[in-house]
């Protein structure tokens, strides 16, 4: 059984490879809450899954450790047994799914284990992972239904009560359930006043259903920018705990992760991926009731793929109200595109891309339309910007 006693246990074993990540204060991104970043998005590897897999390597017996140890992965827990098996020198060998960011398959092979890639998503590589294990007699090692590796997760929830005793809630991702788990057992065995919130993907809600409806559940499907979370399917272990000792889990869009991330960038410096992110995304926009109280943000993660970054942030200043396209109907004659212009500018509105082109059959045959993207500072400026516009004679499409 998961106890108190195992989480100090792995908070000892931890010492020396891990890093005691920062609790910091971010007062921007909530208004009415004082709001901190748990930062295992600077963790070694990137994330916090390395004290889970070393710990639960650690307890490993001699004979387990000669015939190697496999794992399956979204890609964070695959660079935490990695680096895990090369300390320990030990033989590993990962299944990702074949669409984890390219970042973290190199990542993976950077600390010298061998990469599996199986086609489609986590739940695919878990299946693959179990095969190989029963073919080559590899030890497997759970990312997340695992006693050992749940009190690795919740040596976070120690640091978080030494480093902010009078902590009022803590919201943490969720994909599989290990984090939460740990972090959940913890912070109640130590202080029940606590409360702690999960937060999923809309995209891939698996313990959220599991819990609303007391039964697991598994997803036909998952879709959501934050890979690290993509799980069909919460484990047995971890579902237990979080029907006991979670107080609610919620969900967030795409677009609010995007938000999310893009806010923590400009704000407080740090880069996360989207699972990274979606603590901050429940926070901001208002999914639990948090006002007032001090609560911390549990950045999971930082390991996300460059190539996807440009379209996150362009997703994120969609959703903050910091950019936004208008298609304007216009008459075809001089001097109406420089009034269009010259109100953004007098209200401060950057163009960045005009579009002019004239009218299609059933329209006017005078008329043409300007599709116009801008760069504003929030969605009450997106709704001043329209106003003059309007109030000008301009007709908004």
């Amino acid at each position: 059984m998961l106890t108190l006693d195992n989480v100090y246990r792995a908070s000892y074993a931890l010492k020396g490879v891990i890093r005691k990540t920062d609790v910091i204060y971010a007062p921007k991104l909530v208004k009415d809450a004082q709001i901190y970043l748990k930062t295992e998005n600077l963790q070694v590897t990137g994330s916090f899954k390395v004290r889970g897999s070393y710990y639960k390597m650690s307890c490993l017996s001699q004979e387990e450790k000669e015939r190697g140890v496999i794992a399956c992965s979204a890609g964070n827990h695959a660079q935490g047994v990695a680096l895990s098996a090369q300390k320990n020198g030990i033989k590993a060998v990962i299944c990702l799914p074949d669409g984890a960011p390219i970042s973290k398959i190199e990542a993976t092979k950077s600390y010298g284990a061998e990469v599996c890639l199986v086609e489609g998503v986590y739940d695919d590589a878990y299946k693959k992972a179990l095969q190989l294990r029963d073919e080559k007699g590899y030890t497997f090692i759970h990312p997340f239904d695992d006693e050992d590796v749940i009190a690795g997760q919740g040596t976070i929830a120690l640091e978080l009560i030494d480093q902010l005793p009078d902590l009022d809630a803590v919201i943490v991702p969720i994909g599989g359930g290990g984090l939460i788990s740990g972090v959940a057992y913890t912070i109640k065995m130590l202080n029940p006043k606590v409360k702690v919130y999960g937060v999923q993907a809309s995209g891939a809600p698996s313990m959220l259903n599991s819990v609303k409806h007391s039964q697991i559940e598994e997803l036909s499907s998952v879709s959501t920018i934050a890979d690290g979370i993509a799980v069909k399917k919460p484990g047995n272990l971890t579902y237990e705990i979080c029907k006991k000792y979670v107080d609610d889990i919620v969900s967030v869009t795409d677009d609010e992760i995007s938000a999310a991330i893009l806010a923590l960038m400009e704000q407080q410096k740090l880069v996360t991926e989207g699972a990274g992110a979606i603590a901050v995304a429940a926070a901001m926009f208002g999914k639990l009731d948090i006002k007032g109280k001090k609560v911390v943000c549990l950045l999971s993660g930082g390991n996300i793929d460059v190539t996807i970054l440009s379209r996150v942030i362009k997703r994120g200043l969609l959703m903050s109200g910091r950019t936004c396209q208008f298609m304007i109907e216009l008459a075809d004659k001089p001097g109406q595109l420089k009034n269009v212009s010259r109100i953004i500018a007098d209200l401060g509105g950057n163009v960045i891309s005009v579009h002019h082109e004239r009218a299609n059959e059933g329209s006017d045959v005078n008329g043409c339309y300007l599709r116009i993207v801008l760069e504003t500072r929030n969605y009450d400026h997106i709704e001043q910007i329209k106003r003059a516009l309007t109030e000008f004679g301009f007709k908004l499409i």
